[in-house]
């Protein structure tokens, strides 16, 4: 990829807006970091902020609070009238949710770099590449190839948490021996993998493995066994005490189950519902979620869907990935 627009777009300019989408990964928040930091290296003016708060389990990243969560009051003239505005890790303006109506309204470049596939028209400029592993790889990609700053260990550690995470700890289809010289690359700067996946994983909240043992429980089998759709409801994180980011993950347990190759992971909301959805293979859950007005990835996509609730589609959407299922066969 040529980044030589986005260097320029970042030499020219002087204040930025940096964000990201609803319940933020570790990839979003991640490629924010690694940019901010590379920005301020640069002595410009940026903020970085988001619709949701940060999860509590990638707080580690993010020590100094720079990740601001959006006030309409505090922030819409900030957005409005900022030189660029750069989307990281979403291809769809709505995925802003609250900061989506400022967003479209500023004046500002509007940048997105992304890794997903079937971007929406709402940027200037885009840079996309559906087959690196991670947004962060790409924010990697910008730097070695441009030098526009030098590597440090804190751009590396927001990279290497973007990375690990978005390739499943290195197992994914997209974790290419380039992805594995990335990450050399980033221990020797002085990240440390096992402090990275303990802060990550293994820092969960009892309601969160509370609620995870709820969420297996309620797994039922479709299609002979070849698809596995869990249920969380509201009630359920009431009763664990625990947030929609908590249940991050959850939906890869059903592909854990054999002979299991599409999980759905339906999620009730307070106005609607979340749909995650993971296949194995060549089974294209990404048009499966197009089909409910979601997207993403061949392996893994989601939706949201407002002013409906589970029972009115859940039996659609297990209808709808039966179909794909005959297709592969």
């Amino acid at each position: 990829m040529d980044f030589s627009l986005l260097k320029n777009i970042i030499s020219q300019n002087k204040s930025f807006i940096i964000t990201s989408h609803v319940n933020p990964d570790a990839d979003a928040i991640g490629s924010e970091l690694a940019l901010y930091f590379i920005l301020k290296k640069l002595n410009k003016e940026v903020r970085v902020i988001n619709h949701s708060q940060t999860p509590s389990f990638l707080s580690f990243l993010d020590t100094n609070y720079v990740i601001e969560k959006f006030d309409a009051e505090k922030h819409e003239k900030m957005i409005l009238r900022a030189d660029v505005i750069i989307i990281l890790d979403l291809n769809q303006s709505n995925r802003l949710v609250s900061m989506e109506k400022s967003f479209c309204e500023s004046k500002a470049i509007k940048v997105c770099i992304d890794h997903h596939q079937d971007p929406g028209d709402f940027a200037d400029h885009y840079f996309i590449d559906t087959n690196v592993s991670a947004t962060g790889e790409l924010i990697y990609d910008f730097v070695e190839m441009t030098n526009i700053v030098e590597f440090d260990y804190d751009i590396a550690l927001q990279i290497y948490a973007a990375i690990m995470t978005d390739t499943g700890s290195f197992k994914y289809d997209r974790t290419t021996p380039k992805v594995h010289h990335i990450a050399a690359h980033l221990l020797e700067l002085g990240v440390n993998p096992t402090y990275v996946f303990d802060r990550i994983y293994d820092q969960a909240k009892f309601g969160k493995i509370k609620l995870l043992g709820s969420s297996l429980t309620s797994i039922e089998l479709f299609r002979s066994g070849q698809i596995a759709v869990m249920v969380i409801t509201q009630k359920m994180l009431q009763e664990t005490e625990t947030l929609e980011a908590d249940i991050d993950g959850f939906v890869n347990f059903c592909l854990a189950i054999e002979n299991v190759k599409i999980g759905l992971l339906f999620i009730e909301l307070k106005n609607g519902l979340k749909i995650s959805l993971r296949s194995k293979g060549k089974i294209p859950v990404n048009k499966l979620a197009a089909e409910f007005g979601g997207g993403g990835h061949i392996n893994a996509a989601g939706t949201r869907l407002f002013d409906t609730s589970i029972n009115d589609i859940k039996l659609k959407v297990i209808k709808s990935a039966e179909k794909y299922l005959s297709e592969e066969n």
